[in-house]
Order: C-alpha cells, then sequence, then structure tokens
C-alpha cells in the first residue's frame, strides 16, 4: 500500500498495524533518486539531494524564478527522497557561532536551576535539548536571533513546503560523545501518537499530516558522520502505512540495514518530510559534540477560525456534564460533548513544564474533563486540575 501525497483512490477508510507489509515498503524505499530530476540540485548523494545554497540564492533573485525553485524543493520533498541537504544555508557562520552561545548560556542555566530536558525519542543521559529554543534565543539576544531568522535559505524551503505564514518553532540537541541513538520514528503530528490512537484516524489524514510540518536542523558544529548526525531512509515518507510501522520491529531492522547518513559542516542544513523514517545516530567520537537547531515549521492553516476561551467553556460546562454522568449517560454521549467543549490535542505546549509521561505526548485538556467525570471530581477540583493545565502550557517565567 504506497502513495505520494497527491493519491487516494482504493484506500481503506481505517489503516491498520496489519496492512503494513516490508514487501511493500521495501519496494517503495528501493527507488532511486535521479539528480536530473532537479536542475538545481548540486548532485545525489547516499540517495538524498544535495544544494549547494549559494547556487540557490541565485536561482531564486527574481520573483519568477523563486516560484521554480520553491516547486523543485517541494517535488524533492514529496516525490522525491524527501530530503534535502543545503550546503552553506550560512554563509556566514559568525551568526551560527553568536546563537551557539546563546544556546550554550542557554543550557547552563538550565542545568545550573536543575532542570533536565528529556528527549522524545532517545534516552537522557549525554544529550542536551532545550526546549522551546526560539523564544527562549529571541528573550536572551535579540540582535542573533533577528540576524540568524533573517536567512533567506530557510525562509526558500519553509515557503517552498507550507506556503507563507508559517510558523516557526526551535528545539536545540546537543550529543557529547557516547550519546546514544534515537529510535527510527516519523515525526510531528501522526508520528507522536500511539499505534492505537493512529488507527482511529483516517485513512487521508495519514497523508494529509506531512503536510503540516516540515522538518529542519541547522549544524551548529561540524557532524563527521562518528559524531552521528541524523540517520534517514530515503523515499519512506511514501509510504502511507508508516505511521503504524515504524514502531515494528521487522521495520525498524529494515531502517538499521539500510538507512543512510551523511555528514554535514557548521552552518549547513538539512530539511525533510516529517514522514521520512529517521532518527540521530550514536556520538562515537572522543572530542565531537554535536550541536543541531532542530527546526519545526509548521503551517499557518493549523488554527480555527476563532478564539475560543476553552478553559471558561469547560468550567461553565463541567457540572452539566458530571450531572448527565451521575445520570448514567453512556461514555459515547459524554465523550461527544467533551470533544466540542474541551480542547482534544495536546499540544502546543510548554515542553519543559508539561513533559510526556508514558508516551510521547502529555495530557490534553479533554483528557483531564474525562479523568474528572470518571473520578467524579467536584466542579472546584476540575477547576483547579485545569488551572494546573494552563499553568504547564505557559513560557511565563
Amino acid at each position: 500500500m504506497t502513495a505520494t501525497i497527491h493519491g487516494t483512490a482504493g484506500r481503506p477508510a481505517r489503516l491498520r498495524e496489519s496492512d503494513c507489509r516490508l514487501d511493500d515498503f521495501e519496494s517503495v524505499v528501493q527507488t532511486s533518486t535521479d539528480v536530473d530530476d532537479y536542475p538545481h540540485a548540486d548532485r545525489v548523494e547516499q540517495g538524498v539531494l544535495v544544494y549547494d545554497s549559494a547556487v540557490l540564492r541565485a536561482a531564486a533573485s527574481t520573483p519568477e524564478e523563486e516560484v521554480e525553485v520553491e516547486g523543485e524543493l517541494a517535488r524533492a520533498l514529496s516525490d522525491g527522497p524527501g530530503i534535502v541537504v543545503l550546503k552553506g544555508a550560512f554563509d556566514d557562520t559568525s551568526v551560527v557561532d553568536r546563537v551557539t552561545s546563546a544556546f550554550d548560556a542557554i543550557i547552563d542555566d538550565e542545568r545550573t536551576a536543575g532542570t533536565a530536558p528529556g528527549d522524545h525519542f532517545a534516552k537522557p543521559g549525554a544529550n542536551s535539548r532545550v526546549w522551546n529554543a526560539l523564544e527562549k534565543l529571541a528573550v536572551r539576544d535579540p540582535e542573533a536571533f533577528v540576524d540568524y531568522y533573517a536567512n533567506d535559505v530557510l525562509a526558500l524551503v519553509s515557503r517552498a513546503w507550507l506556503g507563507p505564514g508559517y510558523q516557526v518553532t526551535s528545539q536545540v540537541n546537543v550529543v557529547r560523545p557516547g550519546g546514544v541513538a534515537q529510535d527510527p520514528h516519523r515525526d510531528y503530528h501522526l508520528g507522536f501518537l500511539s499505534n492505537e490512537v493512529v488507527e482511529r484516524y483516517p485513512a487521508h489524514v495519514h497523508v494529509l499530516s506531512p503536510v503540516l510540518t516540515l522538518q529542519g536542523a541547522v549544524a551548529h558544529s561540524d557532524m563527521p558522520v562518528e559524531s552521528g548526525p541524523t540517520l534517514y531512509l530515503p523515499h519512506s515518507h511514501k509510504y502511507v502505512p508508516g505511521y503504524l510501522a515504524w514502531r515494528l520491529p521487522q521495520f525498524r531492522e529494515y531502517f538499521a540495514e539500510h538507512r543512510v547518513q551523511l555528514p554535514l559542516a557548521k552552518g549547513d542544513a538539512a530539511f525533510f518530510n516529517p514522514a521520512v523514517f529517521h532518527g540521530a545516530g550514536d556520538n562515537v567520537s572522543t572530542d565531537v559534540q554535536r550541536m543541531a537547531n532542530l527546526l519545526q515549521v509548521s503551517s499557518g492553516f493549523g488554527r480555527a477560525m476563532e478564539s475560543v476561551d476553552r478553559a471558561r467553556m469547560v468550567t461553565a460546562v463541567y457540572p452539566a456534564l458530571a450531572a448527565r454522568a451521575a445520570a448514567g449517560w453512556t461514555a459515547e454521549a459524554l465523550a461527544c460533548a467533551v470533544a466540542a467543549t474541551a480542547e482534544g490535542y495536546p499540544f502546543p505546549t510548554n515542553l519543559d513544564r508539561d513533559q510526556p509521561i508514558g508516551g510521547l505526548t502529555p495530557l490534553s485538556q479533554a483528557d483531564i474533563v474525562h479523568q474528572a467525570l470518571a473520578g467524579a471530581w467536584s466542579p472546584s477540583q476540575l477547576d483547579d486540575a485545569i488551572d494546573a493545565y494552563a499553568g504547564r502550557r505557559s513560557t511565563d517565567g
């Protein structure tokens, strides 16, 4: 069962783990990447398209040329290998160094404060992680922030995949010698959900999810292969049941045997379709502290049309919900009412304060309401829990 982001014909209404067949997956990922299909690319390396950022800048010097270049990058991320490496994305690496210094200071401050952010897909230890590095950098060093995010190549690839109005977020990852690899995975959105939850989403959402986000990384240090730069499996984003497959042992084994790994130099950037199977590698070097600014760029369309104060709604509605629950309403009927009331998705949140427990996502507002109904909480108990939920999501302080 395969498709690019375009096709839906003949697909079942729901996908199941039983739909995941290694033979089908293998037939997809064995696709070759032809550099001739991408006129602005410098070369293909291990199946990945490599671009010279200076060439891209020159090629996109007029509005018409910019559209052409953006179209090529979008094809590379959808119909192509799903990964592009942009050599020299920062031609002035002194800007990268200034931001690195700010990130180092943030890491030191958080270590002194006793916080130790965890990693979604790797065990804590030798790694350092900075959640919401975007806001923290803007507040700590506004001039460095502006000079860094004025980068035209980062904007070019973001527009290519998401169009205007995109939203940037950033997390810093430092992997020191001895740092262990991440598990191979797919990324935000469906990649963060358990297979039980993923199976509840319509098949077309499996196709939609990758076009809502662009994953990227800027190298803040030279990253030879021994330092563990990201492992990729080119073309794996085209396998539609992949959000259910990446956790399965046979698919992980295939990834381990066939993944590719490209070194990066400081100032290079790599961007990829979030449905590409990927994961950071082991840092087996003796002296390289690998630092990357991980960029998660989101579509501006992922928001409702109206502003709604759902905490206020929950507070108002909960007594009625509790009364219906006490009167014997079914869980299904209550769930329908809760879905129209509370925020059912746990993101965005402050991952310093609202870290996932027992999974890849923290509790949603709706999860808390369901807990309250199951436990017959009083309205004041529910109010306290909703206030605490809001506090965990705040970035103040």
